[in-house]
């Protein structure tokens, strides 16, 4: 019995000081402290130990240490576009974007995205037609290909792409292939040692060096990006995996957003996959033309923002190009997103512009890969239709494309969910797009998405179960944390 005590007052003591380091020391967001708080105090012990495995921040202030010298020249380029736009003399292709350049400085001064305007963008609803097209192009690399996904399944899909990029690293082609330890959890360094014998290099991000616990767990790279020879990029939402082909028989068809990318926002995509890898890497990959090869021509006149942000950065750059976006709507806002457990800020801007008259419309997953966060969801949801906002359920199958367009001028496609985790705790890449024709492209997806919709009403929002009010209350308390 005394010994009980004993453990007892251990686990008291040790949920005292936790609470205070939470409270006095960390001086993290409110919301994330008292949901951190609730699980000391109803998980005594427990709690303890998964705010150890999912609660610590990272202790490094700056993960991306450029040497002197590193990607020189695209930070002179940045300094010397942040002048060209402070003194208005920056020449946009799209008239309708002159009312945007505030965007594209507040991007390039918060996280040095280059604008380019030289880009053709094809957009990708479906895994087979963008799976056929990568494929076929990895297929044609001549030099290098990089790869950094934050799912790669031992499956069909995956199998495919492993047995081809061993083909191209036996061919002389660089391959280099980035994966996240936590997403690709499932998949063992024995999958990949057919690519590895080939010479293609492999490395995980974040792995835990004790076996089945990883302290860095909630720090997750969420990005999925492909560069081919660096003149052809892949970004959004696909992983490589069955089940976004529509294989996985509880989710059924899988309805994504990705893009291709040719032109000079490719480097900049580029310059992502150097500074993950070489995060990760115990080899660094070094600065070459190879890698950035001159681009003569351009390939369109579509303008991209690369915009970046994560756990290493206070600054939130993903959300605050929303925010932006959002404010700066006059007519209509239309949103996609798997997962919709937004901060306050996010929340409010919705919501005002909802009541200033803005079609504001928001469409999440109509069935659950996730219980806890899907019941979050609805919880916020039902603050939207309060304010006006159209929410839509989408029931085809599943919804994880991660979409924004705004009055059918800008628009935003990648890897970022509109939630919070998405915001502070993952590395994320999303493309923010200034033209007008990929706009009214995305926002015609959207629209034809509605068809396999159903519109979430007021009436139906508060008569909901006695059972699924509690259940969003709770996941409501804790979605800082989810």
């Amino acid at each position: 019995m005394l010994l009980l005590e004993q453990i007892v007052a251990v686990i008291t003591i040790g949920n005292v000081i936790l609470a205070a380091v939470l409270i006095f020391m960390e001086r993290r967001n409110i919301a994330a402290t008292w949901a951190w708080l609730m699980v000391l105090l109803f998980l005594p012990g427990v709690g303890f130990l998964l705010y150890l495995i999912f609660g610590q921040r990272l202790t490094k202030k700056k993960l991306y240490r450029l040497r002197e010298g590193e990607f020189s020249h695209f930070r002179a380029a940045v300094d010397k576009q942040k002048k060209l736009l402070e003194q208005g003399e920056l020449q946009v292709n799209d008239p309708a974007m002159e009312r945007h350049r505030d965007m594209i400085f507040m991007n390039v001064v918060s996280d040095g995205a280059y604008y380019t305007q030289d880009n053709a963008v094809q957009v990708f609803a479906e895994g087979h037609s963008l799976f056929d097209l990568m494929f076929r192009q990895i297929e044609e690399a001549k030099e290098h290909v990089h790869l950094l996904y934050y799912i790669f399944n031992d499956d069909e899909l995956g199998g495919r792409l492993l047995k081809l990029l061993t083909k191209k690293a036996r061919e002389g082609v660089e391959i280099r292939l980035l994966y996240d330890a936590v997403g690709s959890a499932g998949v063992s360094s024995r999958f990949f040692r057919p690519l590895v014998e080939a010479g293609g290099e492999v490395v995980s991000f974040f792995p835990s060096s004790i076996p089945f616990l990883n302290f860095r767990v909630n720090f997750r790279n969420h990005r999925k990006l492909t560069i081919i020879d660096g003149k052809i990029g892949y970004i959004g939402g696909f992983n490589i995996g069955d089940e976004y082909l529509g294989k996985d028989k509880k989710l059924g068809y899988w309805r994504d957003t990705h893009l291709r990318i040719e032109g000079k926002a490719v480097y900049m995509l580029q310059a992502r996959f150097f500074l993950d890898w070489n995060l990760s890497a115990p080899k660094r990959m070094q600065e070459s033309i190879d890698y950035f090869p001159e681009m003569p021509e351009p390939k369109g006149t579509i303008g991209c923002q690369i915009v970046s942000s994560g756990p290493n950065s206070e600054k939130q750059q993903i959300k605050h190009a929303f925010l932006k976006m959002i404010y700066k709507a006059r007519h209509k806002i239309y949103l996609q997103t798997p997962y919709f457990i937004p901060d306050d800020s996010m929340l409010t801007a919705l919501k005002m512009a909802a009541m200033s008259g803005v079609d504001v419309r928001v469409m999440v997953p109509g069935k659950p890969d996730y219980l806890m966060v899907f019941w979050a969801t609805h919880s916020y949801l039902g603050e939207l239709l309060k304010s006006g906002v159209r929410c839509y359920l989408y029931e085809k199958g599943f919804m994880h494309a991660k979409t924004l367009v705004v009055d059918t001028q800008l628009s935003s496609v990648g890897t970022a969910n509109v939630d919070i985790r998405s915001f502070k705790l993952n590395f994320e890449t999303n493309v923010f797009l200034y033209d007008s024709q990929m706009a009214r492209q995305l926002e015609e997806l959207f629209v034809a998405d509605l068809a396999d919709c159903r519109e979430m009403t007021m009436d139906e929002y508060l008569n909901r179960p006695l059972r699924m009010r509690m259940q969003e209350s709770l996941t409501r308390l804790l979605s800082p944390i989810l």
